[in-house]
């Protein structure tokens, strides 16, 4: 897995942070060698004993990450927790232990006081980034993980260094002239008239325009302009007999303008479309992670419940086990009471060890069960990104500043 840690102060900031409500779930593990019995009065503890030294950073926070996809029981994170501690030299500190979750993501924190109680002075953590990249690269190789290529080579670790990739010019996407000259032809076909002609352009996506010396042109909605006589097939005093004199008609730079004013409130109303779908798919993605939410805190505190109540019948039971008055003195005279106890104490190992077994399980299937909804959510923005994205192209292309030079009529 792998570790970050750092030296630091700030007790009380510490402590809000790794209680932060923004993470799903949030469990203070242990508390290790402190009075109180809550994270903040621990680590506000460490503070108060750092007071008798010059120490400013008095706290060593380490955060525990695994690989995402891996379901890693809480005794792995307790035995790589040991492993920095013995590296570091902060063996015996006292120490918290707590563990985040948040879209499907489980981690660790392990916060350490620095400063030794009997000598009044902090643990000196020399080299301490090198020694948790080693440990680190030790538990991906035992763990059977693949290897991050920045544990391979700390030349290769990734600095996240992105840069804002620049937008493409967008190529125009022409209809083929075959196309284009089949959908001129029918809309001939169908018009007996000028007007009747340009709502049929209309409906297949061109605009009449003037041409140059007065010549009768069609722009498609990519702006480009196309000889019309050429594209039907016809001389243009064929043309003029159903349509009149072209002086009437728009020129060519005007109706582009149109066309491009027309493809961008087309485009800008597309874009509200999709952010408004967008939101409704967030809103309910959020509904259900909630109620995912909810429903594993019922769940873990279900299993906890049973446990404990489960826990104290079979302490009862152990106890009962013992003789008490003279019989109970006899026992512990011939041994009797010392081999109770043994077999108590087994039990209750094998107790704990089948509790933990039983939270790790349920732990594991919470966390796929969130990594699942993750994946869920990734896709939909993916899609909003990707359709979004060809909205921006299709804005760059068709927006005000657009502005089409007036071409040759395209025959």
């Amino acid at each position: 897995m792998i570790l970050v840690g750092s030296q630091r102060g700030g007790a009380a900031d510490l402590a809000a942070h790794l209680e932060k409500p923004e993470n799903e779930h949030v469990e203070v593990h242990e508390l290790r060698g402190f009075v109180s019995d809550t994270l903040k009065g621990a680590l506000n503890e460490a503070y108060a004993v750092s007071r008798g030294t010059r120490c400013k950073r008095f706290l060593y926070s380490l955060s525990l990450n695994p690989p995402q996809d891996k379901a890693v029981p809480i005794a792995a994170f307790e035995a790589a927790i040991e492993r920095v501690e013995r590296q570091l030299g902060l063996t015996g500190q006292p120490r918290a232990i707590v563990f985040h979750e948040k879209k499907g993501r489980r981690h660790a924190h392990c916060v350490w006081s620095r400063i030794k109680g009997d000598e009044m002075k902090a643990v000196h953590l020399p080299f301490d980034h090198e020694k948790l990249m080693a440990v680190s690269r030790e538990l991906f190789l035992h763990h059977g993980w693949d290897l991050p290529r920045g544990l391979v080579n700390r030349q290769n670790r990734d600095p996240r260094n992105f840069t804002l990739a620049e937008w493409q010019q967008a190529r125009r996407s022409g209809r083929h002239p075959t196309a284009i000259r089949t959908e001129l032809q029918e809309a001939w076909a169908v018009s007996d008239t000028r007007e009747s002609f340009d709502s049929a352009l209309r409906e297949r996506g061109f605009r009449l325009a003037q041409g140059r010396r007065q010549r009768f042109v069609v722009v498609d909605w990519h702006g480009e302009a196309h000889s019309l006589p050429r594209r039907l097939g016809l001389k243009t005093k064929e043309v003029r007999a159903r349509l009149g004199d072209p002086s009437a008609l728009p020129d060519v730079e005007t109706v582009q303008e149109v066309v491009l004013e027309e493809k961008h409130h087309t485009v800008l109303r597309l874009k509200d479309e999709l952010d408004q779908q967008q939101v409704e798919a967030q809103r309910t993605f959020e509904a259900r992670r909630l109620a995912l939410v909810e429903r594993q805190k019922a769940e873990r505190l279900a299993l906890s419940t049973k446990q404990m109540a489960r826990q104290a019948e079979q302490a009862v039971i152990r106890q009962s086990r013992f003789r008490t008055g003279m019989a109970g003195l006899w026992d512990r005279l011939n041994g009797t009471h010392k081999r109770i106890q043994a077999v108590n104490e087994r039990e209750a190992e094998a107790v704990a060890r089948r509790d933990r077994a039983e939270k790790d399980a349920l732990i594991a299937r919470h966390v796929s069960q969130r990594r699942r909804l993750t994946i869920f959510q990734s896709e939909l923005r993916r899609d909003y990104g990707r359709h979004r994205q060809q909205l921006e192209r299709a804005g760059q292309l068709f927006g005000p500043s657009s502005r089409k030079r007036s071409g040759p009529e395209l025959g």
